[in-house]
């Protein structure tokens, strides 16, 4: 990858941008092989340290709270100081906890390096977004938030059977962790030869004109950005996660303990594949593809929660299809819809309301799936319905928007 010293043409910044969106994809896909390896197994591994079911479950759920809660504070801090490298690399930096597991001899040293992992990506997710945001703007939003999420769940693929195949092959948890090193340095690597190749990514987006939506405000996040954090808090609370998911395979015995993995790596391999193609789509037609998120969530729970070998397949290809969205062209809309001042604090709010909404609509979910399956869908249907009317007043808020943009252009003519 070249250095971005004075970029001679826009065909140079492009294959620039390309070339950095792979360098950081790579760095996401090391990332995804030791932290998704880890998060496979740390349940029994707690469990082999002495930490009880209750300590399992507080320690998961704080580490995921404290680590989009950080999300806001990384986000705002990042825009003041404009440190979004370093930013950056301390979180990576923290990923190195992960291998450190196989030297915890206590559930608690094991309770606080799953924690400090979980902060490091409350730490770097805000900043990192926004360097990506500034390279996909040569390239496009959708096809290169695409590219970088099709490599992160290939490494979300990898993680969980690099620890397989250390159990098939009779090691133990701490060769698993050992092994971890190996990605997490690669990952840390990959990342400090992308500074060192592109020190400045925001000068490949630059400020000359407008973007698509021409809607970016100034000095401030703009009405627009707030519909938009509505709709994601909507559509985000009626999508019904995995663990649910596979609780409802493994008590109605739909499909056998093995199998599980095996419907979730399915899942991830949707995720991957979609992203790219819904990223070139969003480029294409831009904001009206999110409209695809409550329509794919819906349908959901009705295959997902069946008693149908086949109607589980379905359902968990739908999943992956959903969070392939989520996880591409939810985060490109919002590079399109924040100014470049403001964009680390916008990721970082947008990740905390998609985080509260995730912790609220799970937790909604798994009490109706206790009490009734019918109230568990018709709460998904509402959740989606409500996004769905959240998603038009943010179209409305645009074309106001734009127009008023046109007519102050036109008094300055």
């Amino acid at each position: 990858m070249e250095s971005q010293q004075n970029p001679s043409s826009s065909a140079d910044n492009k294959k620039i941008a390309f070339q950095f969106i792979i360098f950081m994809g790579a760095v996401s896909l090391f990332g995804d092989i030791t932290y998704e390896g880890a998060r496979s197994i740390t349940g029994p591994y707690l469990a082999v340290l002495g930490a009880s079911a209750s300590i399992v479950g507080l320690v998961a759920g704080f580490g995921e709270f404290i680590g989009y809660g950080l999300r806001l504070v990384s986000g705002y801090f990042s825009d003041r100081t404009q440190q979004y490298w370093t930013v950056t690399i301390i979180g990576y930096g923290l990923l190195c906890s992960i291998p450190l597991l196989a030297f915890a001899g206590y559930w608690q040293i094991a309770a606080f390096l799953i924690i400090a992992e979980r902060m490091g990506k409350g730490i770097r997710t805000p900043a990192r977004d926004t360097i990506l945001s500034h390279a996909t703007k040569q390239v496009g939003r959708g096809l290169g938030f695409g590219i970088h999420e099709a490599l992160d769940q290939i490494g979300a693929i990898i993680g969980p059977l690099i620890f397989s195949a250390v159990f098939i092959f009779e090691g133990g948890y701490r060769k698993g962790f050992t092994i971890l090193w190996i990605p997490a340095l690669l990952c840390v690597a990959t990342l400090l030869v992308a500074r060192i190749k592109l020190p400045s990514p925001e000068k490949l987006e630059t400020s000359g004109g407008p973007t698509r939506q021409n809607i970016q405000g100034k000095g401030r996040l703009p009405r627009i950005f707030w519909f938009y954090a509505l709709f994601s808090f909507f559509s985000v609370a009626g999508f019904v996660n995995f663990q649910i998911i596979s609780y409802h395979f493994k008590v109605q015995s739909v499909i056998s303990d093995v199998q599980i993995p095996v419907f979730y790596a399915i899942a991830m391999g949707a995720d991957a594949l979609v992203a790219l193609i819904i990223g070139k789509t969003y480029d294409k037609i831009g904001l009206i593809s999110l409209v695809s998120i409550p329509l794919l969530t819906l349908p959901i729970p009705l295959f997902a929660f069946s008693h149908s070998y086949g109607f589980a397949i379905i359902g968990v290809l739908l999943w992956g299809t959903a969070m392939g969205i989520h996880e591409t062209i939810m985060r490109a809309a919002i590079a399109d819809l924040t100014p470049i001042e403001h964009r680390g604090f916008a990721y970082g709010i947008f990740n905390t309301v998609y985080g509260v909404a995730w912790f609220l609509g799970s937790a909604l979910i798994g009490l109706l799936y206790d009490f009734s399956i019918l109230y568990l869908i018709l709460f998904v249907v509402v959740m989606e319905a409500i996004s769905v009317i959240a998603f038009f007043l943010l179209k409305k808020e645009i074309i106001l928007s734009q127009r008023s943009q046109e007519i102050r252009t036109a008094l300055l003519k």
